[in-house]
């Protein structure tokens, strides 16, 4: 009977663009993994970084509601009280409810009847109606507690010099400027600081180094290079178009369930994961705006201004996809993935089966990996075959990346002191 109402759930949020996970099915799939796929399916038509905050908003709620219930970590903001036999798979779709129709009015009617599904399982009673009420008080705890986050208004960076080397528009940017200068500014979930892990500054342009990356995306990213083999193509048409929450959430749902992993283990796995998201894009904004790098796009056009005789200009270029409307370095995306990869090695001792990633935006693309070290470099060479980074950004990105996930896992959530199968 479960299990058909969770095919329900995801049957009536289909129609919504989506990223595939084909994976065995398990039998320990919980409400916390069932309302991750909803999460992922609702926010999913949002800009990138925007919906690294609902996602890291809304599995803090499910966290913070489950946790008030079972106690086996510390909490996220310790004021949420559950009454004794409060039902924790109740107060996990509440919250998630809650946080996503707050956010999301015009999914109201799918969310309703996930809803319904969902508790429909659930035996009625005051342990169900407890758990709900806990849920709904969390999901409005984590949004209040985001209220003045400093993400909106938006805010654009016009750059003030044109010498060699600093960020330019490119012809994919608003009159504005760069976009998201604001997203520096946004309150972390779960770091310090959004310039507590500071970088160098990328390889300067008379480098060898510098020469040595310029001519690789030279080579491989333009828009009609023969040195860009179809599956470069293809990993570099599909990361473009499917965002961190799309890739790593439904790797944790296969660990989750290759593990056997508690409904309390789930909630508690996937708030770290998105926290660690959303904090890795703050990070790598205030890195982007402190250096204003330029992109590939402008330095190839302009290489014969950097004072570095082995990168020849080629006013002709273009990228493979379109440039991102702000600086290069370091690269967003592997700052975000390598955050993602490096909180999901340390929850699971588990390697990945076969996990299958498509994407209606990249029609008859499909990628299979079996570790997410092979996601990470796709994603990677994607950036450079794509023609947008540097691979130096992609470096600075993944180191990024890794202190920003290492600081969330150690620092948050921690083992409390109720039982948890947490595994270190």
């Amino acid at each position: 009977m479960k299990t058909n109402n969770r095919s329900a759930i995801r049957l009536a949020l289909a129609t919504v663009s989506t990223v595939l996970v084909l994976c065995p099915l398990v039998a320990r799939a919980d409400v916390v993994l069932d309302w991750n796929v909803i999460m992922q399916t609702t926010v999913g038509g949002q800009p990138p970084f925007p919906q690294f905050r609902f996602a890291a908003i809304t599995q803090l709620a499910v966290f913070e509601a489950v946790n008030s219930i079972t106690h086996d970590y510390r909490p996220y903001l310790g004021t949420i009280t559950a009454p004794a036999g409060a039902s924790a798979e109740a107060a996990a779709v509440a919250a998630a409810h809650t946080v996503l129709k707050t956010y999301f009015p015009a999914s109201s009617a799918s969310l309703d009847a996930a809803r319904a599904i969902s508790l429909a399982t659930i035996p009625n009673g005051p342990a169900k109606s407890a758990g709900i009420a806990v849920g709904e008080a969390a999901g409005m705890a984590v949004i209040a507690a985001r209220a003045n986050d400093n993400s909106a208004p938006p805010q654009f960076y016009l750059p003030a010099s044109s010498d060699p080397g600093e960020w330019q528009l490119t012809p994919s940017c608003p009159a504005l400027g760069g976009v998201f200068f604001q997203w520096r500014r946004v309150t972390p979930f779960g770091i310090r600081s959004a310039d507590q892990f500071p970088l160098d500054p990328p390889p300067a342009l008379t480098s060898a180094k510098y020469a040595r990356d310029y001519n690789e995306v030279k080579d491989v990213g333009g828009l009609n290079s023969l040195d860009r083999p179809q599956d470069r193509a293809d990993v570099a048409l599909f990361y473009a178009v499917t965002t961190p929450v799309q890739i790593f959430n439904p790797a944790a749902r296969m660990l989750s369930s290759a593990e056997g992993s508690s409904l309390s283990e789930n909630a508690h796995a996937l708030a770290l994961l998105n926290m660690a998201i959303s904090d890795a894009s703050v990070a790598t904004f205030e890195m982007k705006y402190q250096y204003t790098a330029w992109r590939p796009e402008t330095a190839i056009h302009m290489g014969d201004t950097d004072g570095n005789r082995k990168t020849e200009p080629d006013p002709s270029f273009m990228p493979f996809i379109v440039t991102p409307c702000f600086p290069s370095y370091p690269s967003a995306h592997a700052t975000v993935s390598y955050a993602a990869r490096d909180v999901l090695e340390r929850i699971y001792t588990s390697r990945l089966h076969e996990l299958v990633l498509s994407n209606p935006a990249a029609p008859g693309i499909e990628l299979k990996y079996s570790s997410l070290k092979q996601i990470t470099d796709d994603i990677d060479d994607a950036r450079v075959y794509g023609g947008i980074h540097f691979r130096f950004d992609q470096e600075a990105g993944a180191d990024l990346g890794r202190r920003v996930g290492k600081f969330v896992y150690e620092n948050n959530l921690r083992v409390g002191r109720g039982p948890s199968c947490e595994k270190d």
